[in-house]
């Protein structure tokens, strides 16, 4: 099929772009096109105008800000993915990144396209939710700042306004000397999208006892999980696989999984809790071989 018809339009900035989504309900913007254009082209989305902003100046970035990275929206993952700064200073987002998508698609999706879209087998927005990442947008010539506990509402459904556009993403440094990540996720095949995903930060002190952590679930209930219980359980415990599984199993209780054609809710409930305790490990080993 080809795509219904629709008008185009490029803007100077994101201003413009606002503005012009003001001014049609239909609108929708577009970056790398790699969620939009597929739907467009089997028409399950109709928009009558794009709003192209992969082309405005100053907004593909990675800059360091001290206590945090902030990235352009219209920044390709590609770019993310090769950064020496964010292997340095993100080491979670960079192990994420060989799994989004495929190469093709790295290099044109963007990283504000994926938080932007919401979807929450996405490996990208995992990252902002386990991290704590804040996300900034322009609307009316005003630029917002929130937190992405408040930013994703539900499956592919967000907090941004529709006459807004995502301008950045700021992901939070950790100043510790010793941090290690793990990440794991279940997929059909390799870079489709997760049925179950984990992600873990942690930090340790010289005696191999965590001073921080975080972790995330991704793709198994309508928006990440960041298990903030687990966490500050976890601080001044070395790692040890049975009270791991135990602290995870108990905040995993009371979760609502989804269920769909390609797993049931109790099959991502448990694969959460496997997933979880392996990226847990990873990151402790990860940490413990690095020097103070």
């Amino acid at each position: 099929m080809k795509p219904a018809s629709f008008e185009y339009s490029r803007p100077a900035d994101l201003d413009e772009a606002c503005a012009l989504l003001a001014a049609d309900d239909g609108a929708r913007l577009i970056a790398g096109g790699q969620t939009l254009v597929p739907l467009m082209a089997m028409r399950l989305a109709r928009p009558t105008r794009l709003i192209d902003i992969a082309r405005i100046p100053g907004l593909a970035y990675i800059r360091d800000e001290g206590n945090t990275i902030a990235i352009g929206a219209a920044t390709k993952q590609q770019a993310v993915e090769s950064d020496s700064l964010v292997r340095a200073k993100l080491p979670l987002l960079a192990k994420v990144m060989p799994y989004v998508g495929h190469g093709a698609t790295r290099a044109r999706g963007t990283v504000g396209g994926s938080l932007a879209n919401g979807d929450p087998a996405a490996e990208i927005v995992l990252v902002a939710v386990t991290l704590g990442a804040t996300l900034v947008w322009r609307d009316g010539g005003k630029a917002t700042e929130i937190g992405t506990s408040d930013f994703f509402i539900g499956p592919m459904v967000t907090a941004l306004p529709q006459t807004a556009c995502l301008a950045e993403a700021r992901f939070p440094v950790w100043p510790e000397p010793r941090i290690g990540v793990g990440f794991h996720e279940v997929n059909a095949r390799q870079s489709d999208f997760a049925f179950v995903s984990a992600a873990a930060q942690i930090a340790l002190d010289n005696e191999g006892r965590c001073t921080r952590a975080a972790i995330g679930i991704g793709a198994a209930t309508a928006v990440p999980l960041r298990l903030d219980t687990v966490a500050k359980t976890l601080q001044g415990a070395r790692f040890e696989e049975a009270a791991v599984r135990a602290l995870l199993r108990a905040a995993l209780a009371g979760i609502e999984p989804m269920a769909d054609l390609h797993a049931s809710a109790d099959y991502r409930r448990r694969v959460a809790l496997t997933l979880a305790v392996r990226a847990i490990a990873d990151a402790y080993q990860a940490a413990a071989t690095r020097r103070a």
